[in-house]
């Protein structure tokens, strides 16, 4: 070990860590799209929450933007697809959009180029949850409040029903 002039032992360097440098702005912001995609809105709020200044996430998220690590096109496409597979209707996916701050616009294509059948999601939600739909009104009734809470609109419930 070593020693000091006065024969103490130096304890400067043992046991301390260096210290990271505090992350930037935009290193905050990539972070966080590493790990899943995020709308500007939602990126932004974040960042705000971890006390970065509102000038400066905007400055991190127009450069991840124009980097194309953020984009909220994509953001939606996967939200979409995502909730979609959980079992969820249109009418619950684009109220989810509008929280995170996306135009009409957007969502509306979003949902449009979902490539999945939302009424056969429903079905294959029906079959699973109510098996027995068909042979009780009470059964149906629910079922039709259970998809109505899952975000799929009455029209389709009700043509789903009729062809159980």
């Amino acid at each position: 070990m070593a020693t000091d002039g006065d024969g103490d032992a130096d304890t400067s360097s043992v046991g301390r860590r260096r210290r990271r440098p505090e992350p930037t702005p935009t290193q905050r912001a990539l972070s966080l799209l590493t790990r899943r995609e995020h709308s500007r809105v939602e990126l932004e709020r974040k960042l705000l929450q971890r006390g970065v200044e509102a000038g400066l996430a905007m400055e991190a998220i127009n450069r991840l933007t124009e980097a194309g690590w953020q984009n909220d096109a994509r953001f939606a496409a996967s939200l979409v697809r995502s909730r979609a597979e959980s079992g969820y209707g249109p009418l619950y996916v684009r109220a989810e959009l509008k929280t995170h701050g996306l135009p009409s616009a957007q969502i509306d294509e979003a949902l449009e180029a979902y490539e999945g059948d939302w009424l056969e999601n429903m079905r294959h939600l029906l079959e699973r949850r109510y098996p027995q739909a068909a042979e009780s009104r009470e059964v149906q009734r629910k079922a039709i409040d259970f998809l109505l809470r899952r975000g799929f609109a009455l029209e389709l419930i009700y043509r789903v029903l009729r062809e159980e």
